[in-house]
């Protein structure tokens, strides 16, 4: 499809990043992009926006000739896919926010990119406001990185910054979070660390250019924590981050984590605190460069689609220049990695298969020791920790066996 210097746009999605789109559209007058249909799956909701505006018909969008756009925004990652898939084999190019379903179907999705001759833009899809896709696909676009490290979700960070900072307990910073909007009603996808492991699946492909199953990544999230894991941390002077990794390995390989991290002062993440994204980009001659903004809301991820809107509008598409140019290195979880582990039982325990043990502290409530232990051992127990009494964050960085 050839690009347009003006964007009639069929918009999927009506909620806050929805709104936010359509509310930075109108004060974006230079813009040469309108909504003309807007799909929505509950008519009887009350919106911003008189009833003419919407449609509860995919075909409304999908089969008109004039919508040369297609933005979706709604939070159904399998709904998602189908319309972003129809619209590009439809010969629509795409703008998705959706990294839950971006995560899973990237390969696919490329393949009918080329294809078809469009693109599919989702710069919105990780760290809100903050455009790291688009600077690991243009800026770092050789073959020198080595890591990307950041604070990948708002709701999680907001929690632990209540905690840290104002000495909340883990439950009464997670109520406030869902006050303010910054976490949903159920909260598991935040502090699981499953919304951070998608938008690292999706950072990996273009500062990498391997598309990893996120089935393969250990992630563990936060929800673990408790008084005797803050008063350790706070003890020694530190914070507890949930962060996403990607480090290259011996330039070969490369590994991916999701997991909270014990973090010193002196690190870039040690001040992102509440709602705010924090990425730490390490190249090989270009050392660590740092990425802040807001991660979250309808504005500033409404700011970030209509970047990719305006993108398209002058014929951006990602080149995915890594799988292109350069030789792709291999996923591995064979690296070692420092852990703090808290456990109650020393049955607990067991279940980890440390190489090696720094420290080690035993009390009448709670032990933890502090040691190495193969990523990949760890990632075969990750369903099992789920269901133990312990929390595990990390507290060094990969090395290769």
């Amino acid at each position: 499809m050839t690009t347009s210097t003006k964007q009639t746009i069929g918009l999927f999605g009506f909620g806050v990043v929805g709104e936010g789109l359509y509310n930075v559209l109108q004060k974006s007058p230079t813009t040469k992009a309108i909504i003309k249909s807007i799909c929505i799956k509950e008519p009887q909701k009350e919106r911003s926006l008189a009833k003419e505006a919407f449609c509860t018909d995919y075909n409304t969008i999908l089969g008109d000739p004039e919508v040369n756009l297609v933005v979706e925004l709604i939070s159904d990652a399998d709904e998602a896919y189908k319309i972003v898939k129809s619209a590009m084999l439809s010969g629509k190019s795409v703008v998705s926010g959706n990294k839950k379903m971006l995560a899973n179907n990237l390969e696919e999705l490329i393949e009918i990119q080329n294809k078809n001759g469009v693109a599919l833009l989702y710069d919105a899809s990780a760290c809100g406001s903050i455009p790291v896709i688009r600077n690991l696909e243009e800026y770092y676009d050789n073959d020198l990185l080595l890591s990307i490290t950041g604070i990948l979700n708002g709701s999680s960070n907001y929690i632990l910054s209540k905690i840290f900072n104002e000495n909340s307990s883990y439950e009464l910073a997670l109520r406030k979070a869902q006050e303010l909007g910054f976490a949903e009603a159920d909260p598991t996808l935040d502090v699981s660390g499953q919304d951070s492991l998608n938008k690292l699946i999706i950072l990996a492909t273009h500062g990498f250019g391997t598309i990893v199953n996120p089935s393969e990544v250990f992630v563990l999230g936060i929800d673990k924590l408790n008084s005797f894991d803050i008063r350790f941390a706070k003890e020694k002077g530190l914070k507890i981050k949930l962060i996403a990794q990607a480090t290259k390995i011996n330039g070969n390989s490369f590994s991916l984590l999701v997991m909270p991290k014990l973090v010193t002062a002196d690190d870039y993440i040690f001040n992102v605190e509440d709602e705010y994204n924090g990425v730490v980009i390490q190249g090989e001659f270009y050392e660590k460069q740092f990425m802040f903004g807001k991660g979250a809301g309808g504005f500033p991820t409404g700011s970030a689609v209509l970047s990719d809107i305006t993108a398209r509008m002058h014929g951006y598409k990602y080149e995915y220049k890594k799988r292109k140019y350069f030789d792709s290195p291999q996923f591995t979880n064979d690296v070692q990695i420092k852990i703090y582990l808290r456990y109650k039982n020393v049955i607990d325990f067991e279940h980890f298969d440390f190489e090696s043990i720094d420290e080690k502290y035993t009390s009448k409530d709670y032990n933890y020791v502090i040691g190495t232990i193969n990523l990949k051992n760890l990632h075969k127990v990750q369903k099992l920790i789920s269901k133990l009494d312990v929390f595990v964050a990390f507290v060094d960085i990969p090395e290769k066996v």
